[in-house]
């Protein structure tokens, strides 16, 4: 792994695909899908027609959906 990789990996803004994020929360892409179809999942970035999510977002979403 080069250093920037690991540095990519530490940053919570780092932008993430949507393949990355499912896999970021051991989900399929088609159910983070109908998460942001249904705007019940994580915080995400629209650039044009790509889809990107936050390092940061995503673990917020899962705090904010533990429970106790």
């Amino acid at each position: 792994m080069t250093m920037q990789a690991a540095n990519n990996r530490a940053d919570p803004d780092t932008l993430l695909t949507e393949v990355q994020a499912a896999d970021f929360l051991n989900l399929q892409v088609r159910t983070l899908q109908a998460h942001r179809r249904k705007i019940a999942g994580p915080r995400f970035v629209r650039a044009g027609r790509a889809i990107r999510y936050r390092r940061s977002d995503l673990i917020a979403w899962i705090d904010a959906n533990t429970v106790a």
